[in-house]
């Protein structure tokens, strides 16, 4: 019998059955439902049915949520709303909300990772893209839509299409000053935005061994801009004692059981994967997006591209777009690219690993340009400030915030004025995704600082001069 891989061992585990079609009827083990479950939740209300299993999914605020208090008096009655929605749902159903005023309160991806929700093996669904990010545990987690997230409810299972498998391998070793969300700008600007589209993608390699588990989830959690249904990690030492311990983690011999199936979660030896991809560490350098895509990144001693010098009128055509709507010119440097604010936050850098190598760049210095600093959690937040780091932050002349989704994605009122430009450690670049007009360029959270500091992109290397440090 042929060997399986990481991804094939859990799906095999999971499925239930095959129709007709080829698809497969999938058991959900955690489902995590935010204030967009709504939609869900209605669908249930108009047929009357029930949450099947409330005890396996779990509510959290997030999207929506203020970050400048948590007086919901005080905002929009669209944004009070779809929270008090949520707050309602998941009494009704009687499914566990970590809410507003909890203090776990935080990004659904921050937080089920942090809380031990997530673990190695697990089959997780959210209405939310980004839900690739627990794969970096061992898990095959992927985001599905409104009507995917109502069958769950009713029924704890999901229908899905089997995906073909890629291998991103990465060996070598990391430079100074680069990171996971290198990495991941680097893979999908290689590939372009639809180059993993229908892959199940599993990251392997000597790099990937190396990196802390919180650089694993940012890496995972950028699967899908790289079109990736899911990106996973095989669960390792790292792995096994980073969820030990967390309030929803197994304890004593149900632990015992659990690691020994954890340890079994690897890709076999002969196991086959419908594409490889190989990097090497060496060749990765600090990256950001010039564009409005996140494809659209290069490494930042770079310059913008030259429609003229694409390979087809139809990339041309696509560079031309992306400068307009940018405000940029073909062959400026990426160093001379002036930001009007920084973002720093999101289920993508807005743990503490991430704060802290901001702060590393900030401490003892004053921003030229403001900008918001979100942490991925309440927790984080508690850890920041016990740590200092919101003083590093304040004192440098950012707002320290509370936590939520916030200038990612903008629901919330956190929003980037039309024309303006932002360095963001986020995950997405698209036209007008932190508001209205606005202008995104993605990188680390060491990226973000420089250029607050020098009021524009700026070369990480430069300000850290060699020093060697990897998050």
């Amino acid at each position: 019998m042929a060997g399986e891989t990481l991804f094939d061992k859990i799906w095999r585990a999971h499925e239930v059955c095959q129709n007709d079609e080829g698809q497969s009827l999938l058991w959900v083990d955690r489902h995590l439902a935010h204030e967009g479950s709504f939609h869900a939740f209605n669908k249930l209300a108009e047929r009357g049915l029930p949450v099947r299993h409330p005890e396996q999914t779990i509510g959290i605020a997030d999207h929506y949520v203020p970050t400048r208090g948590r007086d919901l008096i005080a905002v929009q009655p669209k944004v009070r709303d779809v929270i008090e929605q949520l707050v309602e749902n998941t009494r009704r159903h009687g499914v566990r909300l970590i809410g507003l005023d909890d203090p776990r309160q935080g990004i659904v991806h921050v937080v089920g990772p942090e809380q031990g929700i997530t673990q190695p093996g697990l089959l997780m669904v959210c209405g939310d893209s980004h839900t690739s990010t627990h794969g970096a545990l061992g898990a095959l987690a992927f985001g599905i839509g409104a009507s995917e997230v109502a069958h769950v409810l009713a029924t704890q299972t999901l229908w899905q299409t089997k995906p073909k498998r890629m291998r991103v391998r990465i060996d070598g070793a990391l430079a100074p000053g680069v990171t996971a969300k290198d990495i991941a700008l680097a893979w999908i600007a290689h590939l372009g935005a639809d180059g993993a589209r229908g892959y199940a993608i599993e990251y392997a390699g000597d790099v990937i061994d190396g990196l802390s588990v919180e650089a694993r989830l940012t890496l995972c959690n950028l699967s899908i801009e790289g079109g990736g249904r899911c990106g996973m990690i095989a669960p390792d030492d790292k792995t096994i004692e980073y969820v030990k311990g967390r309030p929803f983690a197994p304890e004593g011999a149900a632990l015992e059981q659990a690691e020994r199936y954890w340890r079994s979660l690897f890709s076999d030896a002969d196991a086959a994967f419908d594409r490889d991809v190989q990097l090497e560490g060496r060749d990765i350098a600090p990256t950001v997006t010039w564009g409005v895509s996140p494809e659209e990144a290069l490494p930042i001693h770079s310059v913008v591209p030259d429609p003229l010098q694409a390979g087809s009128d139809a990339k041309a055509r696509q560079i031309r777009d992306s400068l307009d709507y940018m405000g940029l010119t073909p062959g400026q440097k990426l160093t001379d690219i002036q930001v009007d604010r920084v973002f720093i936050g999101s289920c993508t850098n807005a743990r503490i690993e991430d704060l802290r190598s901001a702060a590393d760049v900030l401490r003892g210095k004053k921003c030229k340009v403001g900008g918001l600093v979100s942490p991925g959690s309440t927790l984080v937040k508690v850890q920041a400030e016990a740590e200092g780091l919101d003083q590093v932050f304040v004192e440098a002349g950012l707002e320290w915030v509370e936590s939520g989704c916030s200038m990612c994605v903008g629901m919330n009122g956190d929003l980037v004025g039309s024309g303006e430009r932002c360095a963001s450690t986020t995950n997405r670049n698209f036209k007008g995704r932190q508001g209205p007009g606005a202008r995104t360029h993605l990188m680390s959270p060491a990226m973000v600082a420089a250029a607050a500091l020098n009021g524009h992109l700026t070369d990480i290397r430069e300000l850290w001069g060699g020093s060697s440090w990897n998050h």
